[in-house]
């Protein structure tokens, strides 16, 4: 194999992000060029409607999966958060990268957090998970739906169109946006999205571009992300549905937390978990275990509701 070809979305930070397995690729392998090739998801493509309302699984990664299965590219990178955790048949990830900071942050050219924010703030996001977490802090404030791309976003913030936005802060420290944004705090409160921060690389898995891709791997990301995908697909949830989960693992266990709720954050389940993990069937089986807590106490019921909620984001 003397080229690998990257599919890749075509926005800043995802290009930032396949350049950066790209260099990866190219400084442990120096027999091998590497290309990147841009294609549109669906995602990228419907930006008038908000991301729960046009639904299902992989608006971010369909078309690059079809591209993987005709052979048209090698690889594709996502953002670990966008993959749905069932992939098509040949499909699977065979590297998640070492994780950035898994938080979610406050963004904002006037107001220095979201305590200061005045009473009926505009506040700008694509997640209702992230929505319900505002909501259940600050249910005087409004959320709305901001989709577009990260300078898209920024723009439409320092436009006034928003008071501010909530971003991942992998994305604000991959892009130094803290160069062109007056105040960015990470929000320590909200759980975070299934596998943030992490990048998960797809491909065919009988490929024999697998194998060169094993350098990529983290093992701490791996365990912490594989807990939280598991969660997630043991309670039936997609990628659009106000489910947030986060994983550490450190010295041989594993801290789990989770929640999920309403958007308007006025029925909330909140839980979490520790368990001693040596090997990544240990950790899936610990996110099952509390997604089988929070089945118990209602969760898929609550889930079901969430779907049906005519929610303006």
């Amino acid at each position: 194999m003397n080229k690998i070809i990257i599919g890749t979305r075509g926005s800043v930070l995802a290009l930032w992000q396949a350049n950066y397995i790209k260099e990866k690729l190219e400084a442990h392998y120096k027999d091998i060029k590497v290309e990147l090739k841009i294609i549109k998801t669906k995602g990228d493509k419907i930006l008038d409607v908000p991301l729960a309302k046009i639904g299902g699984k992989g608006l971010f990664t369909k078309e690059l999966e079809e591209m993987l299965l005709q052979e048209e590219i090698d690889i594709a990178v996502h953002s670990l958060k966008d993959v749905p955790v069932e992939f098509v048949e040949g499909l699977g990830l065979a590297a998640i990268t070492k994780r950035e900071d898994i938080r979610d942050s406050f963004l904002s050219y006037k107001y220095k957090s979201l305590e200061e924010l005045p009473k009926g703030a505009k506040v700008g996001t694509t997640s209702l998970r992230r929505v319900m977490q505002i909501n259940a802090l600050r249910e005087d404030l409004d959320c709305l739906s901001l989709r577009g791309n990260v300078q898209t976003r920024l723009k439409r913030l320092k436009d006034g169109e928003f008071d501010a936005i909530i971003l991942a802060q992998a994305g604000v420290n991959r892009l130094n946006l803290a160069k062109e944004v007056n105040h960015i705090t990470p929000l320590d409160f909200m759980i975070p999205a299934m596998g943030q921060a992490a990048l998960g690389i797809e491909c065919k898995l009988e490929s024999e571009v697998v194998k060169k891709l094993e350098f990529l791997n983290d093992t701490k990301a791996l365990f912490e992300t594989s807990c939280e995908r598991e969660f997630v697909k043991t309670l039936e949830g997609g990628c659009q549905v106000p489910i947030g989960v986060n994983a550490n693992y450190e010295e041989g266990k594993i801290q789990l937390r989770a929640i999920l709720g309403l958007p308007n954050g006025k029925k909330i389940l909140k839980n979490n978990l520790e368990g001693k993990v040596v090997k990544l069937q240990d950790a899936k089986a610990l996110g099952e275990e509390l997604a089988e807590v929070f089945i118990a106490q209602g969760a898929k019921e609550i889930l079901q509701e969430a779907q049906q909620w005519d929610f303006n984001i």
